[in-house]
């Protein structure tokens, strides 16, 4: 993956198969001054991770329908790109975050655009 370019919005790539959740967390991520691609699910997130050099940061749900969930993406994501950081969101809140790899952030649903906001600052600068 390549660093960022000073004056450009960092690229984030928001896995969600749920269409107003996911519209709602790329708005998020627009507003925390990000660049948002959006996807329905991890298998079609690992096709544009290998497409693209350009995606700073990934923010997945856990549950989500196709060949894995956001924790196996999670973990694709840190095995094959290790430099880009996850954020994992999930109305499951029994996830330590002393449990993720490092790299990784964990937000609880429902989230707040302060919090993504927060994170996105974590993982990306």
């Amino acid at each position: 993956m390549s660093r960022a370019v000073p004056g450009l919005r960092p690229t984030v790539l928001v896995v969600e198969d749920e269409p107003v959740i996911r519209l709602s967390a790329m708005d998020m991520v627009e507003a925390a001054g990000c660049e948002a691609i959006g996807v329905l699910d991890a298998d079609a997130a690992a096709r544009l991770l290998e497409t693209r050099t350009d995606i700073r940061a990934v923010f997945t749900d856990i549950h989500m329908p196709g060949s894995m969930d956001g924790l196996g993406l999670m973990r694709l994501v840190k095995d094959r790109w290790p430099c880009v950081p996850v954020l994992v969101a999930s109305g499951i809140t029994s996830i330590a975050p002393a449990d993720l790899p490092s790299g990784v952030c964990f937000v609880a649903k429902p989230y707040l655009p302060l919090e993504i906001a927060v994170a996105l600052r974590q993982l990306i600068g």
